[in-house]
């Protein structure tokens, strides 16, 4: 019986040697895993972090060849649109030299574009001087490129150990399906990559473009020589020629460097812990900025669909990039089919369509004007004037990226413009017909003594016929002629001056011609001796004999000589008579012909000057107060000016002046 019992208790050390065993290779093994898992992780770090430097060397390089690839296209779109215009319509010089700056403004690579002609004559460059020769590999790519009437390449050429590459752009030009010249443009490889290629990129990588012999053409390596741990090679997707884009990273390999798993357990346990609280605090913040920006946006669209005034925005290239709802309805046009569209556009009228070109090469220049007046056309042609404002567009970065319009109707304020311009010829003729009816009985006057001498006349030549007839004399011819003569001059005295008063106050459209002073003076010199000898006014016109000629509506300016004179005329009716002279004087004054109407009557005081050229302000007491106000409004009509002084000598000089007109005679109608 004891055997056995023996036997387990010698059996229970073991038990308890192997519990205690597996004890600790528990622990063992963890010590082992962690260990291993601790030299594992910083390995599989470490290659982890060389292929993800690598894919993004790769990605980087392949963002790269798209930017050098995309610059070089907008460059290829520019030349075929100069290539089109040059062949359909070319512009004049100066325009052929602004598009030519445009081109090297948007791509500083581009150092020269020269035109040829069908037989190789340069007619226009810009930028460095053209070649007397085209280089052998441009030849090459002309040769192809005329056999595919496509755009080609050249090879890579000029690349030294001190000078980058260059390679040439060669478009050929077709004229009604026969060749009409060609457009070769000219890159620096080396400017293209300082200009295209980020400085954070360059900052990381060293940059090289490679020829078809693997010779490097153009350099860039600011964060200096690649380490050759990280390189890659793509090839850019030039027609005809072969460029090769190889960067070479200037970071190290990743080093294994010895550290704690729990260490970095805890790292970054508390680093995500950070994160996930600073990325909380980020997605608040977004949330809050979205909310505000949605809020923004609805105020702002709700603002912009309540204007009446229209908004429309483009780009450089003239481009329309945005249109608001009152521009749609200006136009008659639905947005969709504006955005997105360039010139011309469905909405420009054929009568202004020579205006709205000028305007957009001038955008397409960079010159635009700020405010001006044109005309839009509906789809159902109507004609609507609207008022433009054109300003620049400016992006975040201070950039201008297009232009920015206000567009007014402006239907209604011409609809009034056009019934005050009417208003004011109606009252302009009612003042020229009250201005007849105040000189009506002088007019009579004067008319009676043409008529009684008509009726002298011939009752002389009546007689000296009967006298004749009874006696049998030979008739007298001479005193018959005179006798007739005088009558007739009577008579056409008689027609001057009725034709003087029908021409002054019959309605018409103002006409704006090349006349002088002296003529305005002799047109209504009749009249206003008329009223001078009424009144016992001796009249003295000083005029020099090179007096220019101003661009005027001469019944306007009779209307407003005549009421000056008129009034001048009545203000001397207490001046004594051996001082009643009234003078018509004219100079030129800066490049202006300045007519001053002086008299020597009482003057005007200095509470009446004040409103002298308000409507109905009068100091007569049948007056209207409307021949002033006239006067100056058809003044300021030519661009001039009217304004009274003190005559030293007693009495007022009321002067006008008229800008100068050293043109042709020009006739048309005024609106």
């Amino acid at each position: 019986m004891t055997f056995p019992c023996a036997q387990q208790r010698a059996a229970q050390p073991g038990a308890a040697q192997r519990a205690r065993s597996w004890r600790w290779l528990v622990p063992v093994l963890l010590v082992l895993l962690f260990l291993a898992v601790l030299v594992w992780l910083p390995w599989q770090a470490r290659q982890m972090e060389a292929t993800e430097r690598q894919e993004q060397l790769i990605a980087d390089t392949l963002w790269v060849e798209q930017t050098l690839r995309f610059e070089l296209a907008r460059s290829e779109e520019a030349l075929a649109g100069l290539g089109t215009d040059l062949v359909t319509r070319p512009p004049s010089p100066a325009a052929l030299q602004a598009r030519f700056q445009q081109m090297f403004n948007n791509g500083h690579e581009l150092i020269r574009v020269v035109w040829y002609d069908a037989e190789g004559k340069v007619l226009a460059s810009h930028g460095l001087e053209p070649p007397a020769a085209l280089p052998a590999p441009t030849q090459l790519a002309a040769e192809v490129a005329a056999g595919t009437r496509g755009g080609r390449y050249s090879e890579v050429y000029g690349a030294t150990a001190a000078t980058s590459g260059v390679l040439d752009y060669v478009l050929p030009l077709y004229a009604k399906g026969r060749p009409a010249g060609r457009l070769v443009a000219t890159y620096s490889l080396q400017i293209l990559l300082d200009e295209t290629v980020p400085w954070w990129f360059a900052q990381d990588n060293a940059l090289t473009l490679l020829d078809r012999d693997d010779q490097p053409v153009a350099r860039r390596a600011a964060g200096g020589p690649g380490r050759g741990v990280y390189t890659h090679r793509r090839e850019l997707d030039l027609p005809g020629a072969l460029v090769i884009l190889s960067t070479d990273s200037t970071k190290r390999a990743p080093q294994l460097l010895p550290n704690l798993l729990v260490g970095s357990v805890i790292v970054l346990a508390l680093g995500l812990v950070l994160s996930l609280g600073a990325l909380w605090r980020h997605i608040s913040r977004t949330l809050a900025a979205e909310s505000a920006l949605r809020q923004q946006m609805a105020f702002r669209t709700a603002m912009e669909n309540s204007l009446i005034t229209g908004l429309r925005a483009r780009d450089l290239e003239g481009r329309v990039t945005y249109v608001n709802r009152a521009f749609c309805e200006i136009v008659g046009h639905p947005a969709e089919e504006l955005v997105g569209k360039k010139p011309p556009m469905p909405y420009w009228a054929p009568e202004a369509m020579a205006e709205y070109e000028e305007r957009f090469r001038g955008v397409l220049a960079g010159n635009v004007t700020p405010q001006f007046e044109t005309v839009f056309q509906r789809p159902d042609g109507v004609r609507v004037p609207v008022l433009v404002f054109e300003a620049p567009l400016v992006d975040a970065d201070g950039r201008q990226s297009g232009w920015m319009s206000s567009i007014l109707d402006i239907t209604d304020r011409k609809r009034v413009e056009e019934l005050n311009r009417q208003q004011q010829a109606k009252l302009e003729a009612s003042a020229r017909l009250a201005t007849m009816g105040e000189i009506s009985s002088m007019l009579a006057h004067e008319l009676n003594q043409p008529l009684a001498a008509i009726s002298s006349y011939t009752a002389g030549a009546l007689n000296v016929l009967e006298r004749s007839r009874q006696s049998g004399e030979t008739l007298n011819g001479g005193m018959l002629r005179h006798a007739l003569e005088q009558a007739r001059q009577q008579a056409q005295r008689a027609g001057q001056i009725i034709r003087s008063v029908h021409e002054f106050v019959k309605k018409r459209e103002p006409r704006r011609e090349q006349v002088t002073i002296r003529s305005v003076i002799d047109g209504v010199r009749a009249l206003v001796e008329l009223q001078a000898r009424q009144a016992g006014v001796v009249l003295r016109v000083e005029l020099p004999p090179q007096l220019p000629a101003v661009l005027a509506d001469r019944v306007m300016l009779e209307q407003v000589l005549l009421n000056l004179t008129r009034n001048a005329i009545e203000a001397m009716q207490d001046t004594a008579p051996n001082q009643r002279v009234l003078r018509i004087a004219a100079a030129v004054v800066e490049d202006k012909v300045a007519v001053s109407v002086i008299d020597r009557g009482h003057g005007i005081p200095e509470n009446v000057a004040a409103g002298l050229f308000e409507p109905f302000y009068s100091t007569k007491a049948e007056g209207m107060g409307m021949g002033l106000s006239i006067c100056r409004t058809a003044i300021e009509f030519h661009g001039g000016t009217l304004s009274h002084a003190p005559n030293p000598g007693g009495g007022t000089v009321f002067t006008f002046a008229l800008p100068c007109h050293t043109g042709q005679a020009a006739d048309g109608t005024l609106g």
